[in-house]
């Protein structure tokens, strides 16, 4: 199919005036020179996506100066990196399984006759401006369109598997507000800027339109579906599924941590241990072997196992919306039960399909992570026995060994399985442990309620062993300190009590200082996973953490950020003085 000719569109125009502002890119003349050096630095370093804000603004700023261009133009040059980085990848996905986003700016505001609801512009088709012809190309070939800012609706259709790939046209303000959602949900996308932006009758280059638009390739990267392989991990739990793999129950014990481990879940440990299998062979759209399901079960024993005697320690009498094991069967029975799921996590690694020293490192990586999840746990009990203040150290350690394994294990025994080296091994075990912490410190802000503006908090008891505590005691002094420690010493804190605490919090800067290390460990996680060469393995890997750290709180279009971000300065201004 050949491209619409340009001249029924509106055509940019460098000169004109009104009430968008003038921002004509200034790479168009070097657009190919630019390029150039990005492809050049891509292949002689195997650069692969996806890449932080921060590692592409390095690439940028390198690619300008080998193409002899001043570091000002680094934005437009970050966002060339990044559709050069993405081509291959969107260029292999079925038009039908891409989302067409256009901004709402690019309407004739005098003209349009389209219509504005909850998700955006319903496009009249009024030929009035260029969305329309935009629209019915796109329409023709059978992307999903959408003619709003960032929304919402644009992560719940990536993430219910709707679509794989984004094609997106903005301002540089709106591209670099939404880039950490793309990122966090490592979608293949290529973004166009708006030659001219504002926030009304703005304009774009067509040519690069259509270019993405129409980008296709012959020999597609073969990309993992995480949506079907979610759906194949899920199937290996039905009872029959579970007979075939571990043998027919026997005994009421057998039958009823059997049901425990085929009941209600995310299977979210399974997932990640097929990802990294599927990830690391030459066709990760392979069906999954059948040793491989057997390796996913014992995953998930260990998990199930490890809820059982946490719902026992911390007194749960429901989970999944059921009575726990111990509220239906008493503890010593579903305590037996618990340490038969992990019995059988063990023997199902033991006769797994592969070389011996393969198994026998599997073997060692799950004691091993069985082991440091006890001693964090361990941790915590004697703590609440105790109820004595922590410092920071103390209480990060603490996050270290109670969620890092939890990754690390899941990941491990996927990789070995697939044959993994050493240097990958080492990879996962610095993203686990940044991403554990880093877990554990979103948490710690769900509960204390400084997660948003004006928030509740998840649980009125849920502030120990907690970094936002620990930081204030080692910070607060006087009448504050004394007040914090009590709270820590407190097994059920009054709401006056708490919310004097929090007050402390507030004043000492607290919930900006603990967002500011979630952000550390965040970028631990990227940095300890950024130079790995599979497309699809840092995919998957990005994934979660998107999936773990999603805001909802998509962003609106230039002046919507401008609006914002004066508030936010305002606001500062305000605290300081």
């Amino acid at each position: 199919m050949e491209k619409p000719d340009q001249a029924r569109g509106r055509q940019p125009d460098d000169n004109a005036t009104g009430p968008a502002r003038e921002s004509v890119c200034p790479l168009r003349g070097d657009r190919e020179k630019v390029s150039a050096a990005i492809r050049s630095l891509i292949a002689q370093r195997s650069i692969v996506p996806p890449l932080s804000k921060e590692e592409l603004l390095l690439v940028a700023d390198e690619s300008l100066l080998a193409a002899g261009l001043p570091g000002q133009f680094r934005d437009y040059a970050a966002v060339a990196v990044h559709n050069e980085l993405w081509r291959p990848s969107l260029g292999g996905i079925p038009y039908s399984r891409r989302l067409l986003l256009l901004p709402k700016c690019l309407r004739h505001k005098d003209r349009c006759q389209g219509k504005l609801d909850e998700f955006g512009l319903v496009c009249a088709r009024c030929g009035s401006c260029i969305i329309d012809e935009i629209h019915a190309e796109a329409e023709d070939l059978g992307y999903v369109i959408m003619v709003a800012e960032g929304s919402p609706l644009v992560m719940a259709l990536i993430e219910s598997g709707q679509v794989e790939a984004v094609v997106g046209v903005s301002c540089l303000a709106v591209l670099e507000n939404v880039f950490p959602y793309m990122e966090a949900a490592a979608v293949p996308g290529l973004a166009i800027p708006l030659l001219r932006d504002g926030c009304e009758d703005t304009e774009v280059d067509m040519e690069s339109v259509w270019d993405a638009i129409y980008l296709n390739s012959s020999s597609p990267v073969p990309r993992l579906n995480l949506e079907e392989l979610r759906s194949r991990v899920k199937d290996c739990f039905t009872p029959a599924a579970l007979d075939t793999l571990m043998g027919p129950a026997e005994g009421d014990t057998e039958r009823i941590a059997r049901r425990w481990l085929a009941g209600t879940g995310k299977r979210w440990r399974p997932f990640l241990a097929a990802a990294v299998h599927q990830a690391l062979q030459e066709d990760p759209r392979e069906s999954l072997p059948p040793s491989l399901k057997k390796l996913l079960v014992a995953v998930e024993s260990f998990h199930k196992a490890s809820l059982i005697h946490d719902d026992i320690e911390d007194g749960d009498e429901e989970r999944y919306g059921r009575k726990t094991l111990h509220a239906a069967f008493g503890v010593p029975a579903a305590l037996n039960a618990g340490d038969l799921l992990l019995g059988e996590g063990y023997r199902l690694i033991g006769e797994l399909d592969c070389p011996s020293d393969r198994i026998a490192e599997m073997l060692r990586n799950a004691a091993a992570g069985h082991r440091t999840l006890c001693l964090g746990q361990g941790a915590e009990l004697f703590w609440r026995r105790r109820r004595e203040p922590l410092s920071s150290r103390e209480v990060l350690a603490i996050f270290r060994r109670k969620t890092a394994p939890a990754f690390e294990v899941a990941l491990h025994l996927g990789a070995l399985y697939a044959g993994a080296d050493s240097d990958l091994l080492h990879r996962l075990h610095r993203y686990s442990e940044a991403l554990g912490v880093a877990y554990q410190i979103r948490d710690d802000l769900l509960d204390s309620g400084f997660a948003a503006d004006g928030g509740e908090a998840a649980d009125p008891e849920a502030l120990g062993p907690s970094l936002f505590l620990a930081l204030a005691w080692e910070r607060a002094a006087g009448e504050d300190r004394e007040a914090v420690e009590t709270f820590w010493r407190s097994e059920k804190p009054d709401a006056a009590a708490r919310s004097h605490v929090l007050g402390i919090m507030k004043r000492l800067g607290l919930p900006d200082l603990v967002r500011s290390q979630l952000d550390v460990y965040r970028r631990e996680a990227v940095e300890a996973v950024s130079a790995l060469d599979n497309v699809n393995l840092k995919i998957v890997l990005h994934r979660v953490m998107g999936k773990i750290f999603s805001d909802l709180s998509m962003m609106g279009c230039c002046n919507d950020h401008q609006a914002r971000n004066a508030s936010l300065r305002e606001s500062g201004e305000n605290r300081s003085g």
